[in-house]
């Protein structure tokens, strides 16, 4: 389980506290206007950004001192982190070894990854010759090859149209299952929520306000911040 418990950070004019105990196996679509602290909760909970005061515990355990290299976390940008100058098999090998001294084990792990994400044969070509859909499958084949049990991913696919943005949450989806993950997805769409998040979690000016299932969190008529936001 991952909790936040009165995890406290402060942003130029912006004051955010997080309460949040995300249970094994959850994917938990994080939406709200922009400035809500989406990004800035993923980083908390990352290691990228330090709380003032309050604890980020991962099965009971305090991590809110620990490095983000040792934090049972992997984490998909919206710019999919890749090194312009590596291949594809290189770019996901760095989830197995920082200095790409890969064993064949690692190598074998390597390019079972890119299968199951669909880049079978793609293991020589450089990020500049990919789709942004294959820069992203790519990311999430290095999250397989960490095998970590907390995936976080901040509008990993906005920059994508409507069908391929679909195409891949739904294998985020299978992935969070297969690899029985708990997954945190920040995104501006709420119908990437409807489409895989167990529960929905909506910020407002630094604070989580509603935290549901999914079905019933849509089905909420009576919260005016979240009408408002909905466009309802």
């Amino acid at each position: 389980m991952l909790e936040l418990e009165n995890v406290c950070f402060d942003y130029e004019q912006s004051h955010m506290r997080f309460n949040l105990a995300i249970e094994p196996g959850m994917l938990v679509a994080i939406i709200g206007p922009s400035g809500a602290g989406k990004t800035t909760l993923l980083h908390l909970v990352a290691g990228f950004e330090t709380p003032l005061r309050g604890q980020i515990r991962y099965n009971g355990k305090d991590i809110t001192g620990l490095a983000p290299g040792a934090r049972p976390v992997s984490m998909v940008f919206q710019d999919n982190n890749l090194f312009a100058h590596l291949d594809v098999a290189a770019n996901v090998g760095l989830g197995i070894a920082p200095d790409l001294k890969l064993d064949r084990a690692g190598r074998n792990e390597v390019s079972a990854a890119l299968e199951r994400v669909g880049l079978e044969g793609f293991a020589k070509r450089l990020p500049g010759e990919l789709s942004g859909g294959e820069r992203q499958r790519v990311a999430l084949a290095r999250v397989l090859v960490r095998n970590k049990p907390l995936l976080l991913l901040d509008e990993p696919f906005a920059a994508l149209g409507p069908a391929m943005r679909a195409d891949m949450l739904r294998l985020v989806s299978d992935l969070h299952v297969e690899k029985e993950m708990s997954t945190l997805l920040v995104s501006h769409q709420p119908e990437d929520a409807r489409l895989v998040a167990s529960h929905t979690a909506f910020l407002q000016n630094g604070e989580i306000g509603i935290f549901e299932p999914t079905n019933s969190f849509f089905a909420i008529t009576d919260d005016a911040d979240l009408e408002a936001y909905l466009g309802g």
